[in-house]
């Protein structure tokens, strides 16, 4: 029985999955090197010597090393029980959806290509819900704009639902009274 070209690729691995992947550093939504590395069913180790190897493929705003702050910050919100199984000793990389377009050209398995499209498709989804939030959130402004204050108790709710409240950070440690 032969399969559908389309299926393969869908069922290959769950967007949610790579959509959780995905994260948001310096303003621009990237995946990290090990995440990416199992996605695509190949070592770190593999990944980042295929990409040194082809270093002129991704410049900056394709993949950057994450500085030491940023890996701080991003250690600190795994366990560091797993941040020690996980072997790290380096700053990751992550790429951009760009660098992940380029992973496709220095990475030439199947698998890698079938996985570049799941992940690009899944990219192209979240810009495609950001800009639904947006418009969503333009259309209501001027609808405010052109309804008088009869309105106003049912688009700040509105609003409310759109901007949920940002949460204080919770301290870590001995609270002294």
């Amino acid at each position: 029985m032969k399969q559908n070209k389309k299926s393969v690729t869908t069922d290959l691995i769950p967007i949610e999955t790579i959509k959780n992947k995905i994260l948001l550093i310096r303003g621009q939504k990237v995946m990290l090197d090990r995440d990416l590395a199992k996605l695509y069913g190949v070592s770190t180790k593999r990944l980042n010597e295929q990409v040194k190897r082809n270093i002129k493929r991704f410049p900056e705003d394709f993949m950057f090393q994450l500085r030491k702050d940023e890996f701080e910050n991003w250690k600190s919100q795994i366990a560091i029980s797993n941040y020690k199984k996980m072997g790290l000793r380096r700053k990751p990389y992550v790429f951009t959806e760009q660098g992940v377009a380029m992973l496709s050209s220095v990475l030439n398995s199947e698998r890698a290509i079938l996985v570049n499209v799941q992940i690009i498709r899944a990219f192209t989804k979240l810009r495609q819900m950001l800009l639904t939030h947006k418009d969503l959130k333009r259309k209501i402004e001027n609808m405010e704009k052109k309804y008088d204050q009869q309105f106003k108790v049912v688009f700040d709710a509105i609003r409310e639902l759109l901007e949920p409240p940002l949460k204080p950070k919770k301290r870590i440690g001995f609270k002294q009274n």
